[in-house]
């Protein structure tokens, strides 16, 4: 895979897009990070649809999982391929069209003063039309994982964000699905990584979204308490 590097930016970066069935949205991503300049790596995590062909044909490198994993196990496939092209950095982003790529600028900005980081997109500044639960549940979570971690991160739980690539090599991740935003954080963190924070704008749609507050709102709960007591 060549490496094309961002219009914004000497690192080499690369876009890591996990997707489940996002066949109405990913096209117009995929397009738009091109337009931009950006590899993009796209994990199929088991769509039934037409989600990794169409992510392939506007010009995505596409890594397919046979049958649904969740989306830590994505990542964790689209990080280990990322890293071994030798890319300095990965950026994150949903494949539903919640996160707007022209927000990206932002982040690349930040991340050439301070290359091993983290950079988390703040949805928190401008919540308007983030569904009451969630709300309140990101709260929640996000004064939680910020005590775990020692330092301030407005909205642990946005899927947008840069990582460093010497960040993510030190890290070994287990989680297998949605807890894994918080696992990056809580490791990352113990080993004195800093974490910024940008706004972003969320994009909300009609699509059902794919968090289930109860069962995932566990999982994070079980994941917490055995990461701050082990």
């Amino acid at each position: 895979m060549a490496h094309v590097q961002g219009v914004l930016c000497e690192m080499k970066i690369c876009v890591l897009i996990p997707v489940h069935n996002e066949s109405y949205a990913i096209s117009a991503i995929v397009h738009a990070l091109r337009a931009k300049s950006f590899d993009v790596v796209v994990v199929d995590d088991g769509s039934t649809d037409n989600s990794g062909r169409i992510a392939e044909q506007q010009g995505a490198w596409v890594i397919r999982h046979e049958q649904k994993r969740g989306k830590g196990s994505s990542l964790q496939s689209g990080f280990d391929y990322i890293l071994k092209q030798g890319y300095e950095g990965i950026m994150v982003m949903d494949g539903d069209g919640q996160h707007a790529v022209e927000d990206i600028d932002q982040f690349i900005a930040l991340a050439k003063k301070d290359k091993s980081s983290i950079i988390v997109g703040n949805r928190m500044k401008n919540p308007q039309g983030m569904p009451l639960v969630r709300f309140l549940t990101n709260r929640f979570m996000s004064c939680l994982i910020s005590l775990a971690c020692k330092q301030f991160i407005p909205d642990t739980q946005c899927g947008f964000r840069f990582i460093s690539g010497d960040i993510l090599k030190g890290l070994r991740l287990t989680s297998s699905d949605f807890e894994i935003e918080t696992e990056i954080l809580i490791k990352a963190s113990k080993k004195g990584c800093r974490i910024h924070s940008v706004p972003v704008k969320t994009i909300y749609r009609d699509e059902e979204s794919k968090i289930r507050p109860i069962k995932d709102t566990m999982r994070f709960i079980i994941y917490f308490t055995k990461e701050i007591f082990s």
